[in-house]
């Protein structure tokens, strides 16, 4: 009996391990769809080409996937999205990879969503406009692609907290870039806060990644959509205080689709 017990706690324990195991990758290993590795190595595509670089926010496999959503309408059939979105990569991290996962794809559009990562991690408001500053320059300089940039959404959903209040710089760098370049400013930051000061999302940020990998388990097991389990965390927009939910991606989508058809 004592051993039956021992060989059911280790198959119990080996199957566990094999769950965690397999939302582990497809949350935070599993490369984006269409990436620059497979969709620009052989030259020009056959349709204008929509590069959306930046972090796990556009990478998708964590929170909604606003870059597929944008591939599967109908009113872009023409075009093809890339997805240059990595976890967990920051202003100096996009830097590094401009020439491969950008400028390589020859691109007619970019989109930049990067920053979060940085302000999490301290780095210096400087040194993060710098950063940013490198980004566009280079791309302007080796691309004729039309470049927007959006601001960062909150973290967490209380806006009142240190963090926010330090976040809000790193926006205000953003839109100064913007201006400074003479490209296009889109304001992800602005229509998430509308939309929380009407739905009264009031939750501090309070991130883990154990809380990121729990949140994954109850999509990618038990099928709950990002909606839901933002909802049952007692947020609204923010699936684990960082990553959108199915409503704040789609907040995305219509501002990077409104801002493709002008």
């Amino acid at each position: 009996m004592k051993r039956r017990i021992i060989i059911g706690l280790c198959l119990l324990l080996t199957a566990v391990l094999s769950l965690t195991g397999a939302v582990g990758y497809l949350t935070f290993l599993r490369p984006a769809d269409n990436p620059p590795a497979d969709a620009c190595t052989g030259g020009p595509g056959q349709h204008p080409r929509v590069v959306a670089a930046g972090a796990s926010m556009t990478q998708g496999a964590l929170g909604a996937n606003w870059v597929a959503a944008l591939r599967a309408r109908p009113d872009f059939h023409g075009y093809e999205f890339v997805n240059a979105g990595i976890n967990g990569s920051t202003t100096a991290d996009l830097r590094q990879r401009v020439d491969t996962d950008i400028v390589a794809c020859q691109p007619a559009a970019v989109t930049i969503l990067i920053g979060t990562n940085d302000v999490r991690n301290g780095v210096p408001l400087e040194q993060y406009r710098a950063n940013l500053h490198t980004i566009v320059d280079q791309i302007k300089a080796r691309t004729t692609a039309r470049i927007a940039l959006l601001s960062l959404p909150p973290l967490g959903e209380d806006l009142n907290t240190e963090i926010n209040h330090r976040l809000s710089a790193y926006n205000a760098a953003i839109q100064e870039t913007a201006t400074r370049a003479k490209i296009d400013y889109l304001p992800l930051h602005e229509r998430v806060v509308e939309d929380l000061r009407r739905t009264g999302g009031r939750t501090p940020y309070d991130f883990s990644f154990p809380l990121a990998l729990a949140v994954a388990a109850r999509h990618y097991l038990l099928g709950r959509s990002w909606d839901e389990i933002a909802q049952a965390g007692g947020r609204e927009l923010l699936v684990d205080h960082v990553h959108l939910s199915d409503r704040g991606g789609k907040i995305v989508e219509d501002l990077v689709s409104q801002w493709l058809k002008t």
